[in-house]
């Protein structure tokens, strides 16, 4: 499906971030990682050459413009060109009611999720064009509630919606599309981690847990890694070449919209 294109994923880490770049690689993608933590980034590289695709690993600072250009330069440096972007980096806005949070944490976190998102997408803009290629913003489920707590997070990520179809309308007409997904569930360290916790504190086992969140779930299971990568491969790839300023859920029915 991206077989001879090159895709830029940020916020590449060990749940969804390594999932986005090995389903791309097994797609046919090259790929240019970047993230804060070298290490990471290298662990995941090998996993991509592995597969038998190139991967270029960039420690990248996305809310720092001289990062991002300089992450610009190494993937064009390294493959020339880039057709598709994935805009994964993501840090948790404060969960506090919004009676109660601070705005200046609240900031903070529109730095990272739209503003940082935003400057990135326009620094690639050129190779994009030029590849009439194709831009997702990795979203959250949090846009289909409204729970106490939550309201920063839906704020920041409603923005990064409103800001993925604005760029759809700008840059369709210059052969650039941009989607979105919105992930529910993700079953990954982070989340098995936070089940074992609340498995602890109630003196059940972790899979009662887990067995009670995917009953709310029409099809009885958290979605992996994989699964919701595997749809962001598909809006980059031709098969979505008429489909941009759309939000894709992948949540396994949690939410219908």
């Amino acid at each position: 499906m991206l077989d001879g294109r090159v895709v830029v994923i940020s916020g590449v880490g060990p749940g969804l971030g390594r999932g986005l770049a090995l389903r791309c690689a097994k797609a046919g993608a090259d790929v240019v990682l970047a993230a804060r933590t070298e290490e990471r980034l290298e662990e995941v590289a090998k996993e991509v050459r592995a597969l038998g695709r190139r991967a270029t690993a960039v420690p990248t600072d996305i809310r720092d413009r001289a990062s991002c250009e300089r992450l610009v330069r190494a993937a064009l440096d390294a493959h020339g060109r880039v057709d598709g972007l994935v805009n994964n980096a993501f840090a948790i806005p404060p969960l506090q009611d919004l009676l109660d949070v601070d705005l200046a944490a609240v900031r903070k976190g529109f730095e990272t999720n739209v503003l940082a998102a935003l400057d990135l997408t326009r620094l690639f803009v050129p190779a994009l064009v030029e590849a009439r290629g194709s831009v997702v913003m990795v979203n959250s489920a949090v846009l289909r509630h409204s729970r106490p707590t939550f309201g920063a997070y839906k704020m920041a990520k409603a923005a990064l919606l409103a800001l993925a179809r604005g760029l759809s309308t700008e840059l369709g007409p210059r052969g650039v599309r941009v989607n979105t997904i919105a992930p529910g569930w993700i079953w990954a360290d982070n989340l098995k981690w936070y089940f074992d916790h609340l498995a602890k504190e109630r003196g059940v086992p972790s899979r009662q847990i887990y067995e009670e969140t995917a009953a709310t779930i029409d099809l009885r299971k958290l979605p992996e890694p994989d699964e919701i990568a595997d749809a962001a491969v598909f809006l980059l790839s031709s098969y979505a070449r008429a489909i941009t300023g759309q939000c894709l859920d992948v949540n396994g029915g949690e939410f219908h919209h």
